[in-house]
C-alpha cells in the first residue's frame, strides 16, 4: 500500500510540475512580443515561412488555369475557330479545366486531413510533392484536352492535400506573436503565385508557339525544385506527436524549432496541458467529431471566413478579370499589364494585413472588409450596366482592381488566420481540410456556371455578375456580426477554454479565461 500511495503521490506530483510549467508556458507566449519572439526563436520563425513558400505550389497553380485561357495560343491549340476568325475554348473544357482540379482538391483536402493525422505533416509534405512533380509534368507536355485535364485533376489533389497540411503545420509551429502574420502570409502566398504567373504570361503570352502556355507550367517545377531539398530536414509538428503520446519525439522536435532547456519543457507541458483538456471533451478525432458538441461551432466559425471567399466574388475577380478585359476591348498584351498590376495591388493588400491582422482584429477586419467589398460589387455591377460606354467599363475594370485590394487586406488574409486559430487542437488539421473542402466546392460551382452566366454566347453578364456576389456578401455580413469572435493573442488553450464554456462571440475579446489568469499568477510567484 504504501508503494502504490508513493507511486500515486509521483504521479500528482508530475501532473503538478506539467500543470505549473504549462502555466508559465502560457504566459510566455504573452509576454513575448514580435521582435523578443523571432530573436528567441529564429527556428520556428524560418519553418513556417518554408510551409508559406510551400503554398506557392497551390497558388501558382491555381491562377495558371485561369491565366492560360487568355493566351491566343493555347485557345489555338486546344479551342475551336468561330465563324469570326477567332479561337475559343469550348465552355465545357472551360467549366472542366475549372472545376476539375477544384473536385479533386475536395478529395486533396478531406483526404490530407485524415492521413496528416495518421501519418503527421512531414509524411504528407513528401507525399503531395512526389504527386504535384507528376502532375506538372503531364500539364507541361499535353498536347490534347483530355491529358490536360489529367494533369489538372492530378494537382488539384496534391495542392488539396498541400494547403491542408501547410495552414495546420504553420498554426501549430508558430509562435503566438507570429500567429496571425503567420496564417496572413499564406494569402500573401495566394497573391505572390499569381503575380508570378501573370509576369510569366505577360512576356510569354504572346509567343506563337507553345511555349506562349507551356512556360507557366514549366515555372511550377522552379517551387517545387527549391522546397525538395528543405524537406528532409523540417521538424515534425509537436502537437501531433503529442496526439500519438510520444512525448520524446515532441520535445526533440520544438528543439529543432528553437524551443531549448526550460523553453522546451514549458511549451511541452502547455500542448500536452491542452490537449487533455480537449480529450476530455472529444470522443475521437474523427470527421464526424468535428460536428459534435461545441465543436460544431467550432467548426462553423472556422470554415466561415473561407466559405465567403467564394461567395464574395473572388473567382470572378482571379480567374475571369484577363477575360472580361478582352472582351471588354483591351488588347492581349493591356489586358496582360493589367492583370500584373491587379496582382501587385493584391500582394500590397495582403502586406497591410500582417499589420492589421493584430491591431485591427480578426473580426473588425473579416467584418469590415467584407462590408467594403460588398459596396465595390455593387458599383462594378451598376458601371458593368452601362457596358457601350468605355468610361464605364474602364471604371469596371478600376473596381476589380480596388476589390482584390480590399479583399487581400481583408478576408483573403484573414479566413486562414481564423481556421488555423479557431479550429480545437485535436481537429485541427480535419476541420481545415473542411473549410478547404468546402470552398472548393463553392469555388468548383462558380467556375462551373460562372462562364454560363459570363460568356458571350451564354448569358453574357460578364461584369454584372458582381450584382449576385454583392448579394451573398450581404447574407455572410448578418452571419458575421453575430458569429465570429476575437481570437488575437489568445493561446489555444484559452480558445480551447472559451468554447467550452460557450462564451458569445461578441464578448471573446475582453474576457479572462482561467487559463490566462493561472498563468499570470504562476508568473508573479516565481
Amino acid at each position: 500500500m504504501l508503494c502504490l500511495k508513493s507511486v500515486e503521490e509521483q504521479h500528482h506530483e508530475s501532473a503538478a510540475i506539467d500543470d505549473h510549467l504549462a502555466r508559465l508556458g502560457n504566459q510566455d507566449e504573452h509576454e513575448l512580443g514580435k521582435l523578443e519572439s523571432l530573436r528567441r526563436y529564429p527556428k520556428a520563425c524560418a519553418w513556417f515561412i518554408f510551409a508559406v513558400w510551400y503554398v506557392l505550389l497551390v497558388s501558382f497553380e491555381n491562377q495558371a488555369s485561369g491565366n492560360v485561357l487568355g493566351i491566343p495560343r493555347f485557345r489555338e491549340d486546344f479551342g475551336y475557330l468561330q465563324d469570326d476568325g477567332t479561337f475559343v475554348l469550348h465552355v465545357n473544357w472551360q467549366s472542366a479545366f475549372s472545376g476539375a482540379p477544384m473536385a479533386s482538391a475536395i478529395i486533396g483536402c478531406l483526404g490530407g486531413g485524415y492521413l496528416a493525422d495518421k501519418f503527421g505533416r512531414k509524411v504528407m509534405f513528401h507525399a503531395a510533392l512526389v504527386v504535384s512533380y507528376a502532375a506538372i509534368t503531364m500539364e507541361f507536355v499535353a498536347i490534347t484536352n483530355e491529358i490536360f485535364f489529367g494533369g489538372k485533376f492530378l494537382n488539384g489533389f496534391a495542392t488539396g492535400c498541400i494547403a491542408t497540411v501547410c495552414v495546420s503545420y504553420i498554426g501549430e509551429v508558430a509562435p503566438l506573436a507570429f500567429r496571425g502574420i503567420a496564417t496572413c502570409l499564406v494569402g500573401f502566398s495566394y497573391t505572390l503565385g499569381p503575380l508570378i504567373s501573370a509576369l510569366i504570361v505577360k512576356y510569354t503570352g504572346t509567343y506563337e508557339d507553345r511555349w506562349a502556355y507551356r512556360a507557366v507550367f514549366c515555372a511550377q517545377y522552379g517551387f517545387a525544385a527549391i522546397a525538395t531539398p528543405f524537406m528532409f530536414f523540417m521538424p515534425e509538428s509537436p502537437w501531433w506527436l503529442m496526439t500519438q503520446n510520444r512525448e520524446e519525439a515532441a520535445l526533440k522536435s520544438l528543439e529543432k524549432l528553437g524551443y531549448t532547456g526550460e523553453n522546451g519543457f514549458k511549451r511541452l507541458s502547455l500542448i500536452k496541458n491542452t490537449l487533455e483538456k480537449v480529450r476530455a471533451q472529444t470522443e475521437g478525432v474523427t470527421y464526424i467529431e468535428c460536428f459534435r458538441a461545441t465543436n460544431l461551432r467550432r467548426t462553423l466559425i472556422s470554415i466561415a471566413p473561407k466559405c465567403m471567399q467564394a461567395f464574395s466574388g473572388i473567382t470572378f475577380a482571379s480567374s475571369y478579370a484577363t477575360y472580361y478585359m478582352q472582351l471588354a476591348g483591351f488588347s492581349a498584351q493591356k489586358s496582360f499589364t493589367l492583370h500584373i498590376v491587379q496582382q501587385v495591388v493584391s500582394m500590397f493588400g495582403s502586406v497591410l494585413s500582417w499589420y492589421c491582422v493584430d491591431r485591427v482584429g480578426r473580426r473588425n477586419l473579416t467584418f469590415y472588409g467584407l462590408l467594403s467589398l460588398t459596396c465595390i460589387l455593387f458599383a462594378m455591377g451598376g458601371c458593368a450596366t452601362a457596358d457601350t460606354n468605355t468610361r464605364a467599363v474602364e471604371a469596371t475594370v478600376e473596381f476589380i482592381i480596388l476589390y482584390c485590394w480590399v479583399y487581400n487586406l481583408s478576408i483573403g488574409a484573414v479566413a486562414f488566420t481564423v481556421l488555423a486559430e479557431v479550429s480545437t487542437s485535436r481537429l485541427r488539421a480535419k476541420t481545415v481540410g473542411i473549410g478547404l473542402a468546402v470552398v472548393n466546392g463553392l469555388n468548383m460551382m462558380w467556375s462551373l456556371v460562372l462562364p454560363y452566366l459570363f460568356n458571350p454566347d451564354k448569358a453574357s453578364l460578364q461584369a454584372k455578375v458582381a450584382f449576385i456576389f454583392g448579394g451573398c456578401s450581404v447574407l455572410c455580413l448578418i452571419y458575421l456580426w453575430f458569429e465570429l469572435p476575437e481570437t488575437a493573442g489568445r493561446t489555444f488553450e484559452e480558445l480551447d477554454e472559451m468554447f467550452m464554456k460557450k462564451v458569445p462571440a461578441r464578448k471573446f475579446k475582453n474576457y479572462r479565461p482561467e487559463a490566462q489568469v493561472q498563468g499570470e499568477k504562476a508568473a508573479e510567484e516565481l
